[in-house]
């Protein structure tokens, strides 16, 4: 067996960036640390107040905060940001930060979307390096391109036609065959049906770093008392206007927050249950369908053990199989695992993806990374010698909860748009696990939504009256 003290100096770091990636950085993650604290975070006193604002955005996950950005940098208005708990505490800080197209379908209900907020990542890249800053050190920003990897006949048919589609839609795409794909990928298991869909423009990101960043943008229009945060702070119901009915305030554990022209929820898969909670005593019946969905992710500090060159998702990550058979537990009988494996730009190994329905429930599930570690190593020959238990000291679990949209068509759909007789009440959620990569097309359309600019994507497939039951 393979021992983690016999392994060479990490391929996988861009060197050059070593030192800037270190626990200095201002949003560097503490590899000892369980979930981020709110220590030194901008915030207002925990004193009970009442403050007024033209927006309040509630949920600071990546949709909140750049729904926020995109307010304070596109207009004069004042915004506050509301969150039971901090940034990155929930399915924001867990996933792998990948900005992909790869496993997007041209014509699909969310294309659009998902183009236009790529294109939107890279306008922000752009506007960093113009200021002399680096995006990789700014966002953990990386343009390494991804892999979809097909592993018989049949998927490999599907490949070709999926690169036609995405050479059509105007993306650089390409088919990789055998022979083609072992040389982007030397430590990848690769046999004379392996084929790939390789789209060398495609992205990743750190949330934790893409977040401070959004964070410093927001609070530099403080001084100019345009934007507060109100971290572990949560709602606890909305008060309504005599006159009109419109929401008027959000009314938090600590303080009141007074609405002049919008409320925004981008709470993530807690969206329903506290809509739901909130208009109940309203006599409304709204329900948004968001259910949790549940995810690990194996995170291995600084791994060196194998070079992958670009990030990987398997072709049957598109299907989400089911873990079946008489060796599953009854409660991973709804369990999917694929493998989808990246570098980030601190050379750490990230390996997904599992998803699974157990509602809320957030424990560590040594089984499903065990199923991970395994699927991987299907892919990667040279992890099957490397037991899990020796990266014991290096490795960490990420585990959040996706908000996953039933009833919308197609399921997993993310609702944006007012909510049906309250004209001042907005929902952006149900991304799933394309929150990253859609935030900054989401921010977009909600704020052209509230100020009545000329939309840039069609809002049609997102509204709100089509998902609420």
């Amino acid at each position: 067996m393979a021992s983690l003290s016999t392994l060479l100096p990490n391929p996988n770091l861009i060197s050059k960036h070593n030192s800037t990636l270190s626990s200095t950085h201002p949003c560097a993650y503490s590899w000892k640390n369980k979930t981020p604290t709110s220590k030194g975070r901008f915030s207002v006193s925990c004193s009970s107040s009442s403050q007024a604002y033209d927006v309040v955005v509630v949920g600071a996950g990546v949709i909140g905060l750049t729904i926020a950005r995109h307010f304070l940098v596109s207009s004069d208005l004042s915004v506050a940001v509301v969150d039971k708990a901090v940034p990155c505490s929930g399915a924001t800080g867990a996933g792998q930060g990948h900005l992909w197209m790869v496993n997007k379908t041209p014509g699909s209900a969310t294309w659009d979307l998902a183009s236009r907020s790529h294109q939107l990542w890279k306008t922000l890249v752009q506007s960093i390096e113009e200021q002399g800053l680096d995006p990789m050190v700014e966002l953990g920003w990386k343009q390494s391109g991804s892999l979809l990897i097909g592993r018989t006949d049949a998927e490999s048919d599907v490949l070709k036609g999926r690169v036609k589609l995405l050479c059509e839609a105007g993306l650089k795409a390409e088919y990789l065959c055998s022979s083609d794909l072992i040389k982007e990928e030397p430590d990848l298991l690769v046999d004379k049906d392996s084929a790939a869909a390789f789209l060398p423009d495609d992205c990743q990101i750190d949330a934790y770093r893409t977040v401070a960043y959004i964070e410093k943008t927001n609070r530099s229009f403080a001084s100019k008392g345009r934007y507060t945060e109100f971290y572990d702070d949560p709602v606890k119901c909305f008060i309504r206007s005599d006159s009109n009915g419109e929401v008027k305030a959000v009314q938090t554990s600590k303080n009141t927050i007074y609405s002049k022209k919008a409320v925004i929820v981008a709470a993530g898969c807690w969206t329903g249950s506290l809509m739901q909670d909130l208009f109940r005593n309203w006599g409304m019946d709204l329900h948004v369908p968001v259910m949790p969905r549940k995810g690990h992710l194996l995170v291995v500090q600084n791994f060196n053990f194998l070079q992958m060159n670009h990030g990987l998702m398997e072709a049957d990550y598109l299907n989400h199989p089911t873990i079946s058979g008489s060796e599953s537990p009854d409660h991973q009988k709804n369990l999917s695992v694929s493998m989808v494996a990246s570098i980030d730009a601190a050379g750490n190994l990230l390996l997904g993806s599992s998803r699974e329905f157990v509602g809320f429930n957030t424990n560590l599930d040594e089984s499903v990374v065990s199923y991970i570690w395994k699927r991987v190593g299907e892919f990667f020959p040279k992890l099957k010698t490397l037991p899990l238990s020796d990266l014991s000291a290096s490795r960490k679990v990420r585990i959040g909860l996706r908000p996953y949209m039933l009833l919308s068509v197609p399921n997993g759909k993310p609702v944006i748009g007012p909510v049906p007789g309250l004209s001042n009440v907005y929902l952006a959620a149900g991304h799933e696990g394309s929150g990253l990569l859609m935030a900054l097309g989401t921010a977009e359309m909600i704020v052209e939504m509230v100020l009545g600019y000329p939309a840039k994507v069609d809002s049609t497939p997102f509204a709100v009256q089509k998902v609420l039951v």
